[in-house]
């Protein structure tokens, strides 16, 4: 989804300019699947308070759709919205990263919590598959983790070593945010071991 989601945007979708058409409304939508291929796909690059997700390299969801809906703005709009972006997908964020009713899924999810708070963001804990599932899955593909991200590298053909991997997790780079802070020193190492012991399997 792109940097910015302007009004002008939900307006054109009110008149009907989307590219692939209208979603189908959220009363036949999977809302549960939505959530959880929102955070296996979309959650690493997107803050969504409902969804506890904290990723920064996408535009913060809540922050995006929080004004036009205190405009009065209807969910239906934003679904819309939020499909249309995902049909037209722009770098860093691929294409078909969701297709067909997956993303009417995703869209529908999007608009039922975009903005309104809610959801916990509940620890991870300290094992690193858990954390690399939560955290990183959704940009990088490790066949140990059953990751299939396209954003970043390909950790099963990189195969980091433990130090290069806490680096990276760290400090970021390029479209990756820096996860110290966001993760204690404790949890970075275990999924900095998870990762350089487990790419390639």
């Amino acid at each position: 989804m792109r940097r910015a989601l302007p009004l002008l945007a939900v307006a054109a979708v009110l008149a009907g300019c989307g590219t692939g058409g209208k979603a189908t409304p959220l009363a036949h939508a999977d809302q549960d699947k939505g959530q959880k291929l929102f955070k296996s796909e979309c959650g690493g690059c997107h803050t969504l308070a409902a969804a506890g997700t904290p990723g920064t390299t996408g535009p913060n969801l809540d922050d995006a759709f929080r004004g036009a809906l205190e405009q009065g703005f209807e969910q239906s709009t934003v679904q819309n919205v939020v499909l249309d972006q995902i049909r037209e997908a722009s770098p860093p964020m691929p294409k078909n990263l969701v297709t067909g009713q997956d993303a009417e899924d995703v869209a529908a999810y999007v608009a039922a919590v975009a903005g309104k708070g809610g959801g916990e963001q509940k620890p991870v804990g300290n094992d690193g598959k858990t954390i690399f599932q939560s955290q990183c899955a959704s940009c990088h593909t490790l066949k140990a983790a059953g990751a299939t991200g396209t954003i970043g590298p390909n950790l099963d053909q990189l195969k980091p070593s433990f130090e290069i991997a806490k680096h990276q997790v760290e400090v970021g780079g390029g479209v990756m945010p820096a996860f110290k802070g966001k993760l204690t020193p404790q949890q970075i190492d275990a999924v900095a071991k998870f990762v350089s012991s487990d790419t390639g399997k």
